[in-house]
This record gives C-alpha cells, structure tokens and sequence, in this order.
C-alpha cells in the first residue's frame, strides 16, 4: 500500500472519531431526553436509526462545509464549518422528533448538547491539526508564474505557510528551459495562469512524476470544462456549445425556485415587516430600493431591496459599488441589515415574478457591466444563464473579489448545470452568512470592484 493511500485511510479515521465525538454528544441528548418523551418511544434500533440518521447528517454537511479539510484549512474555519455542521444536525433531528412527536416538544436540551459539541469540535480539531502537520510537514512547493495571480503572496496571505513551503517561484519561460531542474523535489506545483501549450508541458511531466499540481484556469479552460464527449469520422472529439440545459432541468429549476421562495417569504415575513418599519421610521424616505440590473441575455429588469443606503446616495448620477461597513452612504439600519443579509431579501418577489433563480450569477448592474465589458469582452458570457439570489462566486469567492475571478466562478457554474449543484450551493450560502470575509467592501472611493477589469489577453494586469 503507496504512502498517499495510508494518508488517506488515516485521514478518514481521523474524521470518523470526529463524527463519532459529535454523535456521541447528540446520543447523550437523546438517551437522557427525548428517547422516552415521545409519545410513541422506540425500541432499540429505532433509537440506533435516529442516532445513524445524525451522524450521517452531521457527517455529509461537514464534508459539504469542508470541515474535514486538515491539510489546506485553518483551525478556526474548521472549528466553524463543524459547528455549523452540528447546528443544522441537531435542527433536522428536532424538526425529525417534532413530526415524530405530533406536538410540541422543547429545544432547551440541545442547547447543552451544542455547547459539548462545540467544545468537542475544538479539541478535535485542534489535536487533528497538530498530529497531521507533525506526521506530514509543509509540503516542498514551486509556483510557476505565466499571467495572473502570485500564489506565494496568497500562500502568505492566507497564513497557509504550515501547509505550502513555497521554495521557489519561477517565470515558466525559465522554467521550461530545464523542467526537471526548476521543479526538482517539489511535491507541489503551482501553475499560474499559464497558455494552454506551456501548461500542459508542465502538468504532464507533474503527472508522470507523482507530483500534486494545481492550475489556476484560463476563461478558456473553464468553458471547454463544458464540451461533450462525442465520436465523429472515427476521432475523439470535443463539441462546445453555449449554455443549453435540458428542459427537464429548468422546469425543475423553476419549480422549486417558486416552492422555496414561497416558503421563504412565509417564514421571513415577520423580519420583513420589522425591517420595512425600521427604515420608515429612520429617515422617513423610500422602504424599497428598485435598481436597474442585467440578466440572461442581456434583459434589464428591476431588482427590489430593502433600502440602506441614504435616499440621496447617488445623486450625481454615477454607479458605484458599496464600500462596505466604512461606506458613509450606509445608514445605521443599513448596516445592520446588510450584515444579516436581510436587504436582499425583497429579491425573493423577484425569484416569483420569473426574473431570477434561486442559483445562478448575480446580476450586475447595467453601466458597471458595461465597464467591464469594454477591458474584457469576456465579460458577457456570465449572462448565458438566468441570474441569481445565490451563485457559485458568491459561495466561493468574496465580495471584493476580481472581475476576472467572479467571471470564472460564474463560468464554472454555467459550464456544467445540475440540480445537485445548485443544492449544493444552496447549503454552502448558509455557511457564508456569518463570515465577515464575504460581505467585504471594495476600496473607497472606487467606482467599479476594480479599477482596470481586463480581458484574458493581459489579466497579469488586473491583479495588484
């Protein structure tokens, strides 16, 4: 058995005593609580079932969060992802013993379960931590820089030193000169925005050397991501198309984009009537902000939030992006409601009324778009899909994140639509609500989220 498999196995070892910790917690709950209040207790396997039925939850959502990510995760965004994952376990049990139960049963016991689960989590993790950086030290690592992002400044960045020790960082016109000599014994390599020819010198002598590489991808690379296996005139083929999903896709898609959005109208609808007075009672302007907004194939319709802005924000005319908690435009109640995310939720009329989807990429806002499409004309290839309330670049990157790099989310989403893929996304949304990183504002004073959107022609420059 290779050194890579036995990591694994360990790995997963590792997890399973997690998930044994934090199901043992809700067991405890269970035996001394709820096991004999129900109305119609169960014998034992039934009390096995509802026990497995957490630990699969608890198990499947931290994956989902990347709460087992040791090797390229920091502690406290394991701690989260896991606590998290406890959190909307133990809810589903409960709503599970409420059905179960027929009637009102109390929470109060899951309140100490979640504080030993937390508790739980953190020595776990923290143990984990520490044994796998004492068993597998930084892995030996060598950026290859063609245009784009300089992964060492990230690496630092991110405080990601105790995972990549980052030994050199080549031009890949230096390194193709002499592969083996500018890699080395690297374990990791790094490509960084490299043509398609130079990067695939590279990943192939990776490959036939056992070496882990990472690429950050080319607007090309993510659409061909799309194409299609297909055979003609006795040859592999590749066949690229524009975003066309089957029908049965989107009226799925439609139908629960209307389901949810119904329901969650229902449910927030107490907040909403709070929110809408708040603001009322603030300054006395306008509760709703209706703002121009860019969606599939370029159709322009009205967006509707909750205002937090002052009524006279843009007065002289100019479109410009948040910059975020030091924005002097936000109000008191703005800020409050953009941190909770409840501004956005007038959008959900929108989801009904057809304009949008639950999933898909944000609508951008039409000059902006228009900024950006002028420097990188790539730009436009977002709005094959229908926006959203949620996307995968919202999921994955940040509000200050490039241009560039949105496009590229956005494209990774467009480029292989699935049901699985917006739940997914759906679920992973939860976990970014409370993370500061991801309602971060933009540089004051700026118009655009970047001051030089480019195209992939000259991306190196975008990034400063």
């Amino acid at each position: 058995m290779n050194t890579s498999m036995i990591k694994k196995i360990q790995q997963e070892l590792l997890n399973g005593l997690d998930v044994l910790l934090v199901t043992g917690a809700f067991w405890l709950c269970w035996q001394h609580f709820y096991q004999n209040r129900i109305d119609h207790p169960f014998y034992y396997l039934g009390n096995l079932i509802m026990v497995f039925l957490f630990g699969l939850f608890y198990y499947s959502i931290s994956h989902l969060y990347n709460g087992y990510s040791v090797p390229i995760s920091r502690i406290y965004e394991l701690v989260y992802s896991q606590t998290l994952a406890a959190c909307l376990s133990d809810g589903l049990l409960y709503l599970m013993i409420l059905l179960i139960n027929r009637h009102y049963i109390t929470f109060l016991p899951f309140l100490p379960t979640l504080v030993l689960q937390f508790f739980l989590i953190v020595g776990w993790t923290v143990a984990a931590h520490q044994w796998y950086f004492h068993q597998f030290p930084p892995k030996k690592t060598v950026v290859i820089l063609g245009q784009g992002q300089n992964v060492d400044a990230l690496v630092k960045q991110y405080g990601m030193d105790v995972h990549f020790d980052v030994q050199s960082v080549v031009p890949v016109e230096e390194c193709l000169k002499d592969l083996p000599g500018t890699i080395g014994q690297a374990e990791v390599v790094f490509c960084c925005g490299l043509h398609s020819h130079n990067r695939n010198l590279v990943t192939k002598y990776c490959v036939a050397h056992k070496i882990s590489t990472y690429v950050i991808p080319r607007i090309g690379d993510v659409i061909m991501d799309s194409a299609r296996k297909v055979h003609l005139f006795h040859l592999p083929m590749m066949a690229v198309q524009r975003y066309n999903p089957s029908p049965e896709y989107l009226i799925l898609k439609r139908a629960y984009d209307i389901a949810l959005s119904l329901v969650a109208l229902v449910l927030f609808a107490p907040i909403m009537a709070v929110v809408a007075a708040a603001i009322k009672a603030t300054d006395g302007g306008d509760i709703f902000y209706r703002q121009a907004r860019l969606t599939k194939d370029g159709k322009v319709f009205q967006v509707l939030k909750f205002r937090s802005m002052r009524m006279d924000a843009e007065k002289d005319g100019v479109a410009r992006l948040s910059t975020g908690e030091n924005d002097p435009r936000v109000t008191k109640v703005g800020r409050f409601i953009r941190a909770v995310r409840f501004d956005e939720l007038p959008q959900l009329l929108n989801i009904l009324k057809g304009d949008m989807a639950i999933v898909g990429p944000r609508p951008e806002r039409p000059a902006i778009s228009a900024q950006y499409a002028q420097a990188m004309p790539e730009w436009n290839l977002r709005l094959q899909a229908k926006c959203g309330l949620t996307g995968y670049a919202q999921v994955y990157g940040q509000y200050n994140t490039t241009p560039y790099d949105k496009l590229l989310l956005d494209l990774m989403y467009i480029a292989k639509p699935s049901l699985f893929e917006d739940f997914k996304i759906i679920f992973a949304t939860v976990k970014i609500l409370f993370m500061k990183e991801s309602t971060a504002g933009v540089a004051e004073g700026q118009v655009t989220a970047e001051a030089e959107p480019v195209h992939e022609g000259n991306m190196g420059q975008s990034f400063k």
